[in-house]
């Protein structure tokens, strides 16, 4: 049996790479990842409360339901962090404000004539 090696193409250097503005840092991204973060904690939180519903009754969607519940408590964690949530998308998007203005006051070179 030969082993065949499949060739890998030439990995570009850190100095080659074209430079550009990472993921996340433009306010708008920012906004949205805290409220993804938010509805993501909540659904997580309400996920509990509708385990104990039950799916039987004359109402009740029985498997079917309990495979579609995961996305409607979803999409209610959404719904409740795009009206405001509870407080916690703002606090991370505060941090995530504090923090890239910590990383750009490291970034910035230091003026000319100071050593």
């Amino acid at each position: 049996m030969t082993s065949s090696v499949i060739p890998q193409a030439p990995q570009a250097s850190r100095s080659e790479r074209p430079l550009s503005t990472p993921q996340g840092t433009t306010p708008k991204a920012q906004l949205r990842a805290s409220q993804d973060f938010e509805a993501q904690m909540l659904g997580a939180l309400l996920q509990p409360m509708f385990d104990t519903l039950p799916t039987n009754g004359p109402f009740g969607g029985g498997s079917a339901e309990a495979q579609w519940r995961p996305m409607l408590v979803e999409n209610f964690g959404r719904a409740m962090a795009r009206a405001g949530g509870v407080g916690i998308g703002g606090a991370v998007l505060a941090q995530m404000q504090r923090l890239q203005a910590q990383a750009s006051q490291h970034a910035s070179p230091a003026p000319e004539g100071s050593s």
